[in-house]
């Protein structure tokens, strides 16, 4: 399969909502809520990004820690607590939404969406099914081991980044399609990375014409700087994803790649 197989790729370019745009002013202490995804779209934003984390009882949460104590008026793991106790946290003024609620909100809108533990994974493909929404998401992990059983569950209906051990490949400069596994459509990376304790520039002209010879889209994160962003598209990359989403709509309309 190649990124240009799913719907998600459709576009020219792929600007991501980070958190929903966490640094935009009206959204800033209110990541990862219905309020940060609303004024992503808002803005022209087709594509949102959140971690999702199951609670005790297999709720599923858009949110990206695995506490509740950074951004929210409560504390505790989600993992820990029903998902009756998790929305009653605030985070300024609102609940954590379901993923379910995301997608019912923005039935036209993509998601990127991140595994952040094993138990996220079943209640996934869960709520993706119910919802239809298997042409309207990419999935990655952190985890090889929750990528792979999201894969094996899914087959081949819902994009996927590629994993940990092909960003490692990547890494050493061997991204071919012999070495890499058959699996995961784009690289969302970041710029740089650490292998074996070395700070390696990961997102270079070399890697980005690599993964596009193999059918592979690049997307880097998280970028919040004009010039980075412009570099970026100078070099070919996909996508990018970003805090500062008023920053890289100006970009993107200033070099006709907007909408």
């Amino acid at each position: 399969m190649r990124a240009s197989d799913f719907p998600y790729f459709s576009k020219p370019f792929t600007a991501l909502a980070h958190r929903g745009g966490s640094l935009l002013a009206d959204t800033i202490g209110h990541e990862n809520t219905l309020r940060a995804f609303g004024n992503a779209v808002a803005l022209g934003y087709s594509h949102i990004e959140t971690d999702v984390h199951a609670t005790s009882d297999g709720g599923l949460v858009a949110f990206h820690d695995d506490r509740l104590d950074r951004v929210t008026d409560s504390t505790g793991l989600i993992r820990e607590m029903p998902l009756c106790r998790v929305r009653r946290a605030s985070v300024g003024g609102e609940p954590i939404p379901t993923l379910d609620e995301v997608l019912e909100a923005f039935p036209e809108t993509f998601v990127n969406i991140d595994i952040k533990e094993s138990g996220a994974v079943a209640p996934l493909v869960e709520v993706l099914r119910r919802h239809r929404a298997t042409g309207r998401v990419c999935v990655g992990s952190f985890g090889s081991d929750r990528l792979a059983r999201f894969r094996l569950l899914m087959g081949s209906q819902v994009a996927t980044a590629v994993g940990p051990v092909g960003v490692a490949w990547s890494a050493i400069g061997r991204v071919t399609a012999r070495l890499l596994p058959p699996t995961g459509v784009a690289f969302q990376v970041p710029m740089r990375t650490r292998l074996a304790g070395l700070d390696i520039p990961l997102v270079t002209p070399a890697f980005i014409r690599a993964a596009h010879a193999t059918g592979r889209a690049v997307h880097v994160w998280t970028i919040n700087d004009r010039e980075q962003m412009n570099r970026l598209i100078d070099m070919a990359v996909d996508g990018i994803v970003t805090d500062r989403i008023d920053v890289l709509a100006q970009v993107l309309a200033e070099r006709g790649l907007a909408g």
